[in-house]
């Protein structure tokens, strides 16, 4: 049995079965991405329900596995060398738990043409459409001034139509189905809780639209996106 006491974190969610992969998690767009890509991998793993709350994420347990508060973490008692890893950072685990099973994720130039749209969504539509979730639906909603709602409207439209242009003639974003999709489809999935669709005009992106519906329809991302159980 492994041995996963030297990560602190496991004082406050212990393992059951420290030989699992060991997930901490909220079932937020990031968050999702982990549960998913780890349901089409097929890899066991035990989730453990981290709330955004800041006695989970600002806990001394939490940040000794991510000093930056943040879900998603996992910690995999069989890394790369032998040894127990912790990860952070959902794009970096989701690279690691491709590279880990040689799945979703191609060899060659394709291989980069899937970390080419990761990147687009951790450097873009995750931290802008989350912008847009906070101006339009949440605390930023109360601010009189239009401009920064209007902002992140427009860079959200901008960045459907990137996304609407790549998905024209195809089935996934970079060929077969890959880790890229798991990382941004989530986020498109968001607009419905920040009740932004209408004003994003979002039936209009009829290429991003189907290629929801194909996510949503996968037997593996519908496990996923209820990981960890919040009730």
């Amino acid at each position: 049995m492994s041995d996963l006491s030297q990560f602190q974190i496991t004082s406050r969610w212990p393992a059951e079965n420290p030989d699992l992969i060991q997930l901490y998690s909220y079932p937020t767009p990031n968050g999702v991405k982990v549960s998913i890509a780890l349901e089409e991998l097929g890899l066991a793993y035990e989730p453990h329900l981290v709330t955004l709350s800041d006695s989970d994420v600002k806990s001394d347990a939490f940040l000794s596995l991510n000093p930056n508060n943040k879900i998603p973490a996992i910690i995999d008692p069989n890394g790369p060398d032998g040894n127990p890893i912790g990860l952070f950072e959902s794009g970096a685990i989701l690279i690691y738990l491709a590279e880990k099973t040689g799945k979703l994720m191609p060899e060659g130039a394709g291989k980069y043409e899937v970390i080419k749209w990761l990147m687009f969504q951790m450097g873009g539509v995750g931290p802008m459409l989350g912008q847009l979730g906070f101006f339009y639906k949440f605390a930023g909603a109360e601010i009189e001034d239009p401009r920064p709602r209007e902002r992140y409207i427009n860079e959200a439209k901008r960045l459907l139509s990137v996304l609407d242009k790549q998905m024209e003639g195809r089935e996934w974003i970079a060929g077969d189905y890959s880790i890229a999709d798991i990382a941004i489809v989530p986020w498109l999935r968001a607009l419905d809780f920040y009740g932004a669709k209408d004003v994003l005009e979002f039936d209009s992106f009829t290429h991003v639209n189907a290629w929801l519906d194909r996510f949503l329809a996968r037997p593996a991302v519908q496990n996923g996106l209820k990981i960890p159980n919040v009730n």
